[in-house]
């Protein structure tokens, strides 16, 4: 039997094997969340620095049920200007949640869209400091361009707004930041179900992040499950690559040599 080399992705000096990032946010209770995110499979998880209650201790605390070996992400969630984004980014770090940081800087209340301005404005300065910068970003391969100058390590376009559950709604925009930009593209918020994972990863996708989709899931620990195959699954049908889209049938069999058919 062939053996394949395993299938890994890196940010910065971190190598991965699961291409499913996940979240700690919405779920209805601790224990729920711990059990959801062992059965993702994922290896990283993101954590919102400025939504950590840091008084909480023990049990308490929602660090204390990130499993063990899981790589933290932390982001900065609910920042509105570049100069808050880049103040928590800082916590995070004081926080000993290491240089990796998702960055984001909301333009909008209502659709929670990127103000991208101050994205990139933020990631210049966090780049300078020595982060590894994974911004969160509209769908705009202008932009996703301008943040790869600015050095950021990734770039993480959303399929759809923040916790909508949507699905990719301009799977046209993300190939053409996919073909744009060289550093890795993970798509990031809309996903709803598996399906939607599985259509990011087939796109190329380096990887997808979700929270809504699996926390606020009739049952979040089965669809953590679903996710994960999902993700495998676009991801090995992207590798194999699919066969071209036909206008008219083409059949499976030779149509010649039937039995019963005429020499």
């Amino acid at each position: 039997m062939e053996t394949r080399a395993a299938d890994t992705w890196t940010i910065g000096k971190q190598t991965f094997t699961s291409r499913l990032l996940v979240g700690t946010g919405k779920y209805k209770d601790f224990p729920t969340m711990q059990r959801a995110l062992i059965a993702s499979g994922a290896e990283v998880v993101t954590v919102a620095v400025r939504r950590l209650d840091l008084s909480k201790k023990g049990d308490e605390s929602l660090l204390a049920w990130v499993p063990k070996g899981m790589k933290l992400l932390p982001n900065t969630a609910a920042c509105f200007t570049a100069d808050e984004a880049i103040r928590t980014a800082r916590l995070g770090r004081e926080l000993d949640m290491g240089d990796l940081v998702k960055l984001e800087v909301i333009g909008d209340r209502r659709t929670l869209f990127p103000d991208v301005e101050g994205l990139v404005e933020a990631s210049r300065v966090l780049v300078k400091e020595g982060f590894i910068v994974l911004p969160y970003t509209n769908d705009d391969p202008v932009t996703a361009r301008k943040l790869e100058d600015a050095g950021c390590a990734a770039v993480m376009p959303l399929g759809a707004p923040i916790g909508s559950g949507l699905g990719l709604r301009n799977p046209y925009n993300l190939r053409i930041i996919m073909e744009t930009v060289k550093v890795p593209v993970l798509v990031d918020a809309g996903v709803g179900t598996a399906s939607d994972a599985a259509i990011a990863m087939e796109l190329g996708a380096v990887a997808v992040l979700m929270n809504t989709a699996i926390a606020e899931a009739g049952d979040a620990v089965l669809m953590a499950e679903a996710m994960r195959d999902g993700v495998a699954a676009g991801r090995k049908a992207f590798l194999a690559g699919r066969m071209p889209m036909r206008l008219h049938a083409a059949a499976s069999s030779p149509m010649t040599g039937l039995v019963g058919s005429p020499r």
